[in-house]
């Protein structure tokens, strides 16, 4: 039998770990409590194109709005404006921060039903929470929101425990029980061990490498406030029936440039979450993947964020395939385009009678949108799947979000999927995939774990393309927005991006970069722009590493 031994108490949840002695050396899995904010899909919220739009506003479309907007609020890690939408604001930040803080939830999914309206004037909206419990999996479970007209004729959420969840009370709460097993010995291509002490980024995701011991097992409780004790068990994690494997689990990874990728982000990245990843060109291994913070949620194969501008490589492709446009094309800049709201330029900068190859090196949102007539409302995300993998199902090696470029609703949502924006979905892990597609002219999916399989399926891109890529991404350093890169020596192109996030909320600065046979992606969390904050972490990494890996 084993005792849990609880960390700090959480408030309404806090985690307890069952630990057991390895029988090999490695790392011992630490307990990370931490709040993971979500990181929504850039602008999507402030351009009201979220994923908790609508077309059937149920029977109060105020009441309603104010359930979605508080629930979209909750998955964004919001909390202070989530809690302005309820009768009891302060009560109920506090709430959803021990919540998640406690029971270790990175990235809640909050999906809502239609609403129901009572007899006495409520609107009930139900919905259904999906909450990834880091390093174990997702508890999924349905709660619904009471929402009243208040005297002042505004709606708000009715707060109370039970909203969270139906089991949450004055007198019970949640604890989250770990149970450590045997971790798997992981090593590098080149046979070195990777440890979470030598390589504190791997650490959450050592035991996720397919073959490595029996995997995290754990468990969500509910126990009396008072005296702790547990009432019932709410889910499980893992499986108990499976023995660890002896043999070393070997990887793509390599210790020199993981080691720098760490190195770069803790010296680099200010104190912000920040994320990278290094990839082979020729085959997609993937050489690095480093999170900062290192430990949680890992934002670099599983983050959802807005691409900005560096999608402008998937769009740029997507136009040179059809002959839509050429490098030496005029197409001018302006401060400002309307399309349904007003896009403006990073700094609302403007180069009237600019080339496409300008419009690239400047990252030129008001030009790439203008362009946008010269594609069907579907070819950007046929092009993403067809020639970069984008939106398909990988088997990296550990779990991954593979992106996701949804057919835009409206002229608007249109015009910002040419930027990157809108509903358009990825991360590092895809920007540096895509990177590595532009300067080969062919997808490589991304692999951890040599071996896995492959089930994706995409197009070479034509050699004038690739070369056209090429060379708008060369320029861009030499004469462009990541000329943060310059002084490096070898042949480096690169792409800068700026997404926004909210209205409310800086953006996050990206930058994808290819030298040799290696392409790596870096997204900045209120990064503002990509070349004042991801430039220097690449430019770190780049030049504490090899030209090419072994």
């Amino acid at each position: 039998m084993t005792h849990p031994f609880s960390a700090p108490d959480a408030d309404f949840g806090h985690t307890a770990t069952h630990r057991h002695r390895s029988r090999r050396r490695g790392l011992r899995v630490a307990i990370a409590v931490t709040v993971v904010t979500a990181v929504a899909a850039g602008g999507a919220y402030a351009a009201g194109l979220g994923p908790f739009e609508r077309d059937d506003d149920g029977p109060d479309p105020a009441a309603t709005a104010q359930a979605r907007a508080f629930l979209a609020d909750w998955a964004g890690g919001r909390l202070d404006s989530a809690g302005s939408r309820t009768t009891n604001p302060a009560r109920a930040q506090e709430v959803l921060r021990n919540f998640t803080s406690g029971l270790d939830i990175s990235k809640p999914e909050l999906t809502p039903a239609r609403a129901t309206k009572e007899d006495d004037g409520t609107v009930r909206v139900a919905f259904t929470a999906k909450m990834p419990v880091t390093g174990l999996g997702n508890w999924t479970y349905r709660s619904q929101l009471p929402v009243r007209e208040q005297k002042n004729g505004t709606w708000k959420v009715d707060w109370s425990l039970s909203l969270v969840h139906p089991h949450l009370s004055d007198t019970a709460k949640f604890r989250l029980e770990r149970e450590d097993t045997a971790e798997p010995e992981v090593t590098d291509r080149n046979g070195t061990s990777l440890t979470g002490d030598a390589h504190p980024s791997l650490q959450p995701v050592l035991n996720q490498f397919a073959g490595g011991g029996s995997g995290p097992r754990g468990a969500i409780r509910l126990v009396d406030r008072a005296t702790g004790e547990v009432e019932g068990t709410e889910t499980t994690f893992g499986k108990k029936d499976e023995q660890p494997s002896d043999e070393a689990v070997a990887t793509t990874l390599d210790a020199t440039w993981q080691a720098a990728a760490d190195k770069a982000l803790a010296d680099k990245a200010g104190g912000k979450n920040a994320s990278l990843v290094a990839l082979r060109v020729d085959n997609g291994e993937v050489l690095a993947m480093a999170n900062s913070p290192a430990t949680g949620f890992n934002r670099a194969v599983s983050g959802t964020y807005a691409p900005g501008s560096t999608w402008k490589i998937v769009t740029s492709s997507a136009l040179l395939l059809k002959n839509a446009v050429a490098p030496d094309d005029v197409v001018d800049c302006p401060k400002y385009l309307t399309v349904g709201k007003e896009f403006h330029n990073v700094e609302t900068s403007e180069f009237p009678g600019a080339t496409f190859r300008q419009d690239f090196m400047e990252s030129c949102n008001t030009a790439f949108i203008s362009l946008r007539g010269k594609l069907g409302d579907t070819e950007l995300g046929d092009v993403a799947r067809e020639y970069f993998g984008v939106g398909q199902e990988w088997h990296v090696g550990i779990p991954t979000y593979d992106g996701s470029v949804p057919e835009p609703k409206d002229e608007t949502e249109k015009a910002a999927s040419m930027i990157g924006q809108g509903r358009i979905q990825a991360n590092p892990l895809i920007m540096a995939s895509v990177t590595a597609t532009a300067a080969s002219g062919r997808f490589h999916q991304p692999t951890i774990v040599p071996g896995g399989k492959d089930t994706t399926s995409t197009k070479p891109l034509p050699a004038s393309v690739v070369t056209q890529l090429r060379t708008m991404m060369r320029a861009t350093v030499t004469d462009g927005t990541a000329h943060a890169l310059a002084d490096l020596p070898g042949d480096i192109g690169a792409k800068t991006g700026t997404a926004e996030v909210s209205e409310d909320e800086p953006n996050n600065g990206w930058l994808v970069a290819r030298r040799g046979n290696v392409a790596v992606a870096c997204v900045v969390e209120q990064g503002v722009t990509g070349g004042g904050s991801a430039g220097p972490i690449l430019h770190d990494l780049l030049s504490a590493v090899p030209d090419d890996p072994s």
